[in-house]
């Protein structure tokens, strides 16, 4: 297996690079390893906040920016990373994002104070913009097009195994170590990761790219504007001033970036992606799936430890049947996707999520015994992995390939907006109906939340009923 295809333009270190014969595994490796560890900062500070609050004397609300600080530059700034892979070098970009990543996580891992750590969260944040939707789109050119669909596979299961491993991490390096360490383990990971990167993947750009500045200034202003409220709708009220102007303003940026993109010669968005139905139903599901799924678990990642009581690392364990399975479903699922649709697979999945999610809240009560748990979770684990690779392999499919990161940035941002949207709307119904003070009340908010959920998920299965089972990729590159 070799990765002397031909690149997308021809730098110097082109030749050198095609005469390797390197295995395929590497470039796999190459593009996943720098993913897990942004996918999995993500959600490796939600275990650690009672304790961070106690060693920076932080208050609730800046206990939320811990991890919102990340979630923020993170989507709203995945279309600008893509944008200047294109422009800069995919793999130079990609380096970039990394070493600045590494150099926020050895801040975080320094800070004393409650804003260094949001400060160097934030800029963990935007390297990690870089990585995400580069990864995917570096991988798709290392690998052949009759092999893409395991390698997608096994991709979306690392990218699942970090979503399992951040809370349990976390759990582990405040019961063992000091939270610094979750900060300190990122950086010799990626310092690994920078030269193998370099060694084992080709540069790319997309010839003749020029920036749209105009559009990476609107969209992240208003994707700014819009996840701050969502992150600020529950805590906040979505009836606040502030709230409602956030979305005002983030609306109007929006609806100013897509007038702009309509009418420059290069945008950073092609609209034109949206008249492929394919690509606009897959990023429908995206967001159902983080929307319901991750909302749930958000929710049934604390009822582990109310009922009964238990700390982070045993919740975060208990977790592990659920959050695993994506790791050893998505491969499989990869490996179906020329088979069986793209489509198809991502309907079952979100099917067997709402069947898990409903089965779930049938069972859960104060005093459920763990057993009653593990079938339904499995269930739900097994459809997170029938949509994961599914989901990258018709995305990258559905637009031509020299736009691979602009369709794996505008997914990616839609998946991360449909999570943080289910977290806070699940979070309000859960406040509504019940609260924080006891078993008893804890379910009575949660059994609410979680039906919110299934249903969001169920519409997302009937969104990937319409999905093609051969995605049209010849959607015009300029202007839409």
């Amino acid at each position: 297996m070799t990765l002397s295809q031909p690149t997308l333009d021809e730098t110097p270190a082109a030749p050198l690079v095609e005469r390797r014969r390197l295995p395929l595994w590497l470039a796999v490796v190459a593009c996943s390893v720098p993913m897990f560890m942004v996918a999995l900062d993500n959600l490796v500070v939600s275990t650690a906040l009672h304790t961070l609050a106690v060693d920076l004397r932080a208050n609730t609300q800046e206990l939320q920016w811990f991890v919102n600080a990340y979630v923020l530059s993170f989507a709203c700034l995945l279309m600008t990373g893509a944008a200047l892979g294109d422009r800069f070098g995919r793999r130079r970009v990609f380096v970039a994002g990394v070493v600045l990543f590494t150099l926020a996580s050895a801040g975080c891992g320094l800070a004393d104070t409650s804003g260094q750590l949001i400060a160097f969260r934030a800029v963990q944040g935007i390297g990690a913009a870089a990585v995400m939707p580069l990864s995917l789109t570096l991988l798709s050119q290392a690998v052949p097009e009759r092999l893409r669909g395991m390698a997608l596979g096994v991709w979306s299961g690392v990218s699942g195994l970090a979503v399992a491993m951040g809370p349990v991490v976390g759990g582990a390096v405040v019961e063992g170590l000091d939270w610094r360490w979750m900060f300190w383990i990122n950086v010799p990971v990626c310092l690994i990761a920078i030269p193998l990167v370099l060694f084992a993947l080709r540069e790319s750009s997309l010839p003749g790219a020029r920036l749209d500045i105009a559009g990476m200034v609107l969209a992240a202003a208003g994707l700014c504007a819009v996840v701050w409220a969502i992150v600020h709708g529950e805590p906040d009220g979505w009836t606040s001033a502030t709230v409602l102007g956030a979305f005002a303003a983030g609306v109007v940026l929006l609806a100013v970036f897509v007038a702009w993109e309509a009418r420059v010669a290069q945008p950073m968005l092609p609209l034109s992606f949206y008249r492929v139905r394919a690509f606009t139903l897959t990023n429908l599901v995206s967001a159902a799936m983080y929307f319901g799924v991750f909302g749930s678990l958000f929710l049934l990642a604390q009822y582990l430890q109310i009922a009964p009581p238990r700390t982070p690392l045993e919740a975060g364990v208990r977790t592990l049947p659920w959050t695993l399975m994506p790791m050893f479903v998505a491969p499989v699922a990869g490996l179906l996707i020329d088979k069986v649709g793209g489509g198809r697979l991502m309907a079952l999945g979100l099917f067997l999520q709402g069947v898990g999610l409903g089965w779930i809240n049938l069972v859960t009560g104060t005093d459920t015994a763990y057993s009653s748990l593990v079938g339904p979770m499995i269930v739900a684990g097994v459809g997170m992995g029938l949509v994961f690779a599914p989901t990258a392999a018709v995305v990258l499919g559905s637009v031509p390939a020299e736009h691979a990161g602009k369709a794996s940035g505008a997914n990616t941002t839609v998946r991360e907006i449909g999570g943080a949207l289910g977290i806070a709307v699940l979070s309000t119904v859960f406040v509504a109906h019940g609260g924080m003070r006891g078993p008893q009340e804890f379910v009575d908010g949660l059994r609410p939340a979680v039906w919110v959920g299934v249903a969001v998920v169920l519409l997302g299965a009937l969104c990937a009923l319409g999905i093609p089972r051969r995605p049209d990729a010849g959607a015009p590159a300029g202007k839409a």
